[in-house]
């Protein structure tokens, strides 16, 4: 007991021996400590986000997989993997000081390129930020593959992907988001609204989409000889809806990720995206219902993609209720352009120029007219004046890149190679070798599987072999 007592009287010394040593809190001390919390939890929402959005990566090569025939899976796959790994390097060489580095004109950055803004034993926020605005770039050069699948040369497609994520994307993205690093763009300075990038992003990779699939024109078999639609069919619808909700939860990343901190505003962000989201996916349904009796899946999808998109710009800036307008109208707007796009013979096998370009380009100009805080026509003209900006500088620097990739390197495969499929003539493997059958001198899909598949830009369901749409 004497022995307990003892120690206990040590303990009692020392602890207030160490009480005596520290200093008081201040409210300066408080601050710096709470500051220094914030902080961290920033760095770590960021990057939490980014992963997020990385992962819609995968949810991008697993829609775009699932739309476009077997025998172009593998083709799909290495494209999505390389414009992540191609746009990487490409954004940390030059990409991120283009639209990001200081500037005098407003116009494009000039510093901060291969990442020289990191200092060792600075300030690392640098690459939180640069690890955030990386999988965005990787966004925006993905979606053009989808709109020009199944016919692309894969060299075309490495050169054009590094154009995209080195020069056309941060060019925009330098006039709208400059300031958030260290430049500032002429754009923002007019007040543009585009929060998580409905049009920095989206429109940017619907435009680019646009005029790759111009250049490129329809896959062989789309168009009768009268000029006639004939649907393609996607070979694996489940892959496709595993895609969509892959993607639908990045966007949970994307847009709430897009603050850069920790706080109370992502909750009204993710409410949001998810009402739009939903809204996009029943009015799409129900406009393919009335158009074509029956509630199609494809387009259904898509509806879905059209109001994550479309909220993608003022998810930041609207209220819930005009969250669910707007992604209802982007539902609508996804299936009408689809059907619009076909018509004027533009083919885009999974809707990547709709979904991205046009819906962009609506909840770039829903951001102004449902602004929660007031709108007026000088807003709605500066919204106007952003969209038409992106589609004058992406659509005819993007024709140009792919009309000189096509005369030097080529941007198109051969017609056999194309009635072979890409995965065979560009990659020698297929995706699906227990289930393929020998076609055309060598392998393709089944045609007992293809009967059961719908097409992401059509409504017709039709029974026909693989290959009816390429003869």
């Amino acid at each position: 007991m004497k022995r307990f007592a003892t120690v206990l009287l040590f303990f009692l010394s020392s602890l207030s021996l160490a009480w005596a040593g520290d200093e008081a809190p201040t409210v300066l001390s408080n601050k710096t400590a709470i500051d220094l919390v914030q902080s961290h939890a920033d760095y770590v929402w960021t990057l939490v986000a980014a992963a997020l959005v990385f992962f819609m990566q995968a949810g991008f090569a697993m829609v775009e997989a699932g739309f476009t025939r077997a025998k172009n899976t593998v083709n799909i796959l290495m494209k999505n993997l390389m414009d992540f790994s191609m746009g990487t390097l490409a954004f940390w060489a030059v990409g991120f000081g283009i639209m990001f580095g200081a500037t005098s004109t407003g116009w494009f950055g000039t510093s901060g390129f291969f990442l020289s803004d990191f200092k060792v034993g600075g300030d690392p926020w640098v690459l939180a930020f640069w690890m955030f605005q990386v999988v965005f770039a990787a966004t925006a050069a993905t979606i053009v593959s989808g709109a020009m699948a199944e016919r692309t040369k894969f060299v075309g497609y490495l050169l054009y992907s590094a154009i995209i994520s080195g020069l056309i994307y941060p060019v925009f993205g330098s006039w709208a988001w400059g300031s958030l690093f260290n430049g500032s763009g002429w754009l923002e300075k007019l007040g543009f609204i585009d929060f998580a990038g409905s049009t920095v992003v989206h429109s940017v990779g619907g435009w680019a989409a646009l005029a790759g699939a111009i250049v490129l024109g329809p896959r062989m078999g789309k168009y009768t000889k009268d000029g006639k639609v004939k649907p393609i069919l996607g070979h694996n619808m489940p892959l496709a809806a595993l895609g969509v909700f892959i993607l639908w939860l990045g966007w949970f990343g994307f847009n709430p990720g897009s603050t850069t901190a920790a706080n109370k505003d992502i909750a009204m962000i993710f409410v949001n995206t998810n009402l739009a989201a939903a809204a996009g996916a029943i009015l799409a349904m129900v406009t393919s219902w009335i158009k074509f009796g029956k509630a199609e899946v494809g387009m259904s999808l898509n509806g879905a993609l059209a109001g994550l998109v479309a909220i993608t710009s003022p998810c930041a800036s609207v209220s819930p209720l005009s969250a669910v307008v707007i992604g209802a109208v982007g539902g609508i707007l996804v299936v009408l352009s689809v059907l619009f796009f076909e018509k004027i013979k533009v083919d885009d096998p999974v809707g990547a120029i709709s979904v991205h370009g046009v819906c962009g380009a609506w909840g770039t100009l829903a951001a102004g007219i449902f602004n929660i805080g007031g709108t007026s026509l000088k807003i709605i003209g500066v919204q106007l004046l952003g969209i038409t900006a992106a589609f004058l500088w992406v659509f005819p620097a993007a024709f140009v890149m792919f009309k000189l990739i096509d005369k030097t390197v080529g941007l198109r495969v051969s017609p056999e190679e194309e009635l072979e499929g890409l995965d065979i003539t560009e990659h020698g493997g297929n995706a699906y070798p227990d289930f393929e059958v020998y076609s055309y001198g060598g392998t393709s899909a089944s045609s007992s599987s293809s009967g059961i598949m719908t097409s992401s830009s059509s409504a017709t369901m039709v029974s026909e072999p693989e290959h009816a749409g390429a003869s």
